[in-house]
């Protein structure tokens, strides 16, 4: 049921977001409203475990593939709103999105306010992988 998520984001782009946190029971981060949540801290990447509630998503687990493809340690962990705010930096993932940068959660924002350097490197290594592997919808 995603009626929490649709009224998630209609809340939050009422207030003039793009994307909306997913707080489960325990007041964790499970995911965003249509999107995996990852957040990046001195070097490494976590997010939520499937047991938070995260989705199991396709993209998310493109997201460990390329981790470990460029030796970046990943891991599943329980993320405070806190941990959103104090990260580096902070990707979100998803079929419609891919993967995308978080400079900003809250009005705060993370890292630099641009996409840092680990953001970067996965960004650019998926649209290679869709660009090499992808179904091209053009002929």
């Amino acid at each position: 049921n995603y009626l929490n998520n649709v009224m998630a984001r209609i809340e939050a782009n009422l207030a003039g977001a793009d994307e909306a946190l997913m707080l489960n029971d325990q007041g964790c981060v499970a995911e965003c409203t249509a999107d995996n949540i990852f957040v990046i801290k001195r070097g490494e990447i976590f997010t939520p475990p499937i047991t938070a509630g995260a989705l199991r998503g396709i993209t998310r687990s493109v997201v460990f593939e390329i981790a470990a493809e460029l030796g970046i340690k990943i891991s599943e962990a329980d993320i405070s709103r806190h941990d959103v705010f104090i990260a580096d930096e902070c990707l979100l993932s998803g079929t419609a999105a891919e993967v995308i940068p978080v400079i900003r959660a809250d009005g705060r924002v993370i890292g630099m306010g641009k996409p840092g350097p680990i953001s970067l490197r996965m960004i650019a290594r998926f649209r290679e992988i869709t660009r090499e592997s992808g179904t091209s919808i053009y002929s």
